[in-house]
């Protein structure tokens, strides 16, 4: 897939999960404006509350998932990566278990992490636990991220992706951090596949060349 391409599909699943959020927001400051009773105002409020956190959550995690956060340096903070995905997945009665230690390593590497999160994470569509393990040495790295669940739901094109048996041409703004994924494990020298899938849940897993 050309470079062109992606970053339009990339950009339409940015857009595709910020218009809610900030259509609800000014649907808000719409209904606020003509809305006398008390009560009612103060439910809007709290709806533009939730709206905002919800958008700036979300940003956030998209900084450092699918951009440049950081700059241009070539290490990343886990700590940044642990709060960006616990403030995604705050509003979705999902408990984040996270193991990775507070130290900086590749910014690539930790891009994959968080998408292969998101790919576990969205699955969970009645809330769960989503478990993030990364260890580093010096010469790989390993990543393993499990969704738990009462009900797991994984898209079949993101199967496909998972499993290689999807044409790129196939690819869709949904199945946008599959293809991110794959693309980053390759990138340094390794894999990023699914180990493990059922109707509770899913084992995603990438191990990767640190140098």
């Amino acid at each position: 897939m050309d470079d062109i391409r992606f970053a339009s599909i990339l950009c339409s699943r940015l857009c595709h999960d910020l218009v809610s959020p900030v259509g609800a927001f000014a649907n808000g400051i719409e209904i606020l404006n003509e809305e006398k009773d008390p009560q009612m105002r103060q439910q809007v409020l709290e709806l533009l509350e939730q709206s905002a956190r919800q958008t700036s959550n979300r940003l956030q995690f998209f900084r450092i998932a699918f951009g440049a956060a950081g700059g241009l340096g070539e290490m990343l903070d886990l700590r940044e990566a642990h709060k960006a995905l616990g403030s995604l997945f705050a509003d979705n009665n999902i408990e984040l278990d996270w193991e990775p230690a507070a130290e900086a390593h590749a910014k690539d590497a930790i891009k994959l992490l968080l998408n292969l999160a998101l790919i576990a994470g969205e699955g969970l569509i009645r809330g769960g636990k989503l478990s993030v393990r990364f260890s580093g040495s010096e010469d790989s790295i390993s990543i393993s991220v499990t969704a738990k669940g009462e009900r797991f739901i994984l898209q079949d094109k993101a199967r496909a992706a998972l499993l290689g048996e999807l044409d790129e041409a196939e690819m869709d703004p949904r199945t946008a951090p599959v293809f991110l994924a794959i693309q980053l494990a390759r990138q340094m020298g390794g894999t990023a596949q699914m180990s493990d899938c059922s109707d509770t849940g899913i084992t995603l897993k990438a191990t990767l060349s640190a140098n």
